[in-house]
């Protein structure tokens, strides 16, 4: 009984940290790319008042940054079997 039960908060907590509910633990690795830095660096600035709204989008565009939009995922390439 209490394998299931460690094995239901494992699996809780797998969930919630790939939903992004909760961050990842200090010492799992997360690899974020340069695009994603650099998308972070430049909201913060905008936010702090660094910049004006017109060098905030010119410089998203530059980086192909739609603000308030999310990627989209790359289409799996792995056929489906039936």
């Amino acid at each position: 009984m209490f394998l299931l039960f460690l094995l239901l908060v494992a699996g809780t907590l797998f969930y919630l940290v790939r939903t992004g509910r909760i961050s990842a633990p200090p010492w799992v690795a997360a690899r974020t790319s340069p695009e994603f830095e650099a998308r972070k660096i430049l909201s913060e600035r905008f936010a702090r008042g660094d910049i004006t709204t017109d060098e905030f989008m010119e410089r998203a565009s530059v980086l192909n940054w739609t603000p308030g939009v999310e990627p989209a995922r790359a289409k799996s390439t792995r056929k489906k079997t039936s």
